[in-house]
């Protein structure tokens, strides 16, 4: 199998690697999480000159039609920066939403505007009680002439407060935990009966809590068949599992880089304390880590366009919990070897392990995966 970039690939690459290191610094990111939504405007509008928010898109629709792999590039590069932009929230999750339940038309209308960075979407799913399970909707859709009324409340909305327009989810039929009766409605953030609240999470990026009450959409406002949502649900976030699992590598690949930069000059004893054996062997050792938790990235990616749910479930379960694995180790690694100083806000590492860790709690923690791998009889089902 050949794991070689093409030459495409390799320029989007160095491109997106161009725009962190030039004007994502450590400094520029604080004042930036300081900002009304959390994030650089100005950022965000490079980003699109550069193609990145029409990237996963189908050329068809507006978009440069690129795939896994060249979303892998960019969120590893983003997870190197630190980057608060809601590249995850617009493109991989409400953009994945579009590719894979919008009709044409609805593509047509919002790509376009998607890629030129004037509209941000967020996709309001989660709830309180749902407990990792995606088919655990307990918002509500009536049915009221020729539009639909929802009322119910979502947690943890990504970007949630800077969105122009919200992907929710609401039930139309059934139990709260059926797989039947869920659907998808795009709706105005500012419409009358929503009430959104946001925050900081603590990564530095940013939520919201949103409040539906009476919101009222016009019929058209759905997303695909109402009551069929789930299947593209479930595949949306299991594009975006890859997509996180490739932003926490770039997190580790940076811990590491600057724990070893450290090693090399911090002094105790009047030696450097890299020149003790046992912190090389720790250094090695996140390291082994680091390259375990991108291998099982790069399966993941090659297994984000499956057709079959229950494989590509299978592999993103597999990425979930060695890469939560893996974040646990190097962050903790990280920490301790650059000793009290890890633990301050002015330095970068500890930053770097509190998104990693935000990372393995999206969508399952390694635990949770591991137990649901198993469930399913492992990687390779005997």
């Amino acid at each position: 199998m050949d794991f070689d970039f093409s030459e495409e690939q390799r320029m989007l690459k160095d491109s997106v690697d161009r725009l962190v290191t030039d004007r994502y610094d450590f400094d520029a990111r604080k004042v930036h999480a300081r900002g009304e939504h959390g994030f650089s405007e100005e950022i965000w509008k490079q980003c699109a000159e550069l193609g990145l928010l029409a990237l996963p898109f189908s050329e068809e629709d507006g978009g440069f039609g690129g795939g896994a792999v060249e979303t892998m590039l960019v969120m590893e590069s983003l997870g190197r920066a630190l980057a608060l932009e809601p590249y995850v929230a617009t493109v991989v999750l409400s953009g994945g939403l579009l590719r894979h339940a919008a009709s044409p038309a609805q593509r047509a209308e919002l790509v376009p505007q998607i890629a030129s960075g004037e509209l941000k979407l967020a996709f309001a799913h989660a709830e309180r009680h749902a407990r990792y399970n995606l088919a655990h909707v307990e918002t509500r859709a009536r049915k009221e002439g020729d539009a639909y009324v929802l009322d119910g409340e979502k947690s943890l909305v990504l970007n949630g407060d800077a969105a122009d327009k919200l992907i929710v989810s609401a039930r139309v039929k059934g139990t709260n935990r059926d797989r039947d009766g869920i659907a998808l409605f795009l709706i105005d953030a500012k419409a009358h009966g929503v009430s959104r609240r946001g925050y900081a999470t603590q990564d530095g990026a940013r939520a919201a809590e949103i409040t539906l009450s009476g919101v009222r959409v016009p019929a058209d406002a759905a997303l695909g068949e109402p009551g069929k949502a789930l299947a593209a649900i479930e595949r949306t976030v299991d594009e975006a599992i890859a997509a996180l699992c490739a932003e926490a590598v770039g997190c580790m690949e940076a811990m590491h880089k600057d724990t070893v930069e450290y090693l090399k000059t911090r002094k105790q004893f009047g030696v450097t304390i890299g020149s003790f054996q046992a912190l090389q062997h720790r250094a090695v050792e996140m390291f082994v880590a680091l390259e375990q938790a991108r291998s099982i990235t790069m399966y993941a990616t090659m297994m984000a366009g499956e057709s079959d749910a229950a494989e590509r479930g299978r592999a993103m379960s597999a990425a979930k919990a060695q890469v939560g694995r893996s974040v646990r180790f190097v962050g903790q690694q990280a920490i301790q070897l650059h000793g009290g100083v890890g633990m301050t806000y002015e330095l970068k590492v500890g930053h770097y392990f509190k998104r990693a860790t935000m990372i393995d709690m999206m969508f399952g923690d390694a635990d949770h995966h591991l137990a649901k791998l198993a469930a399913m009889g492992g990687l390779i089902a005997a």
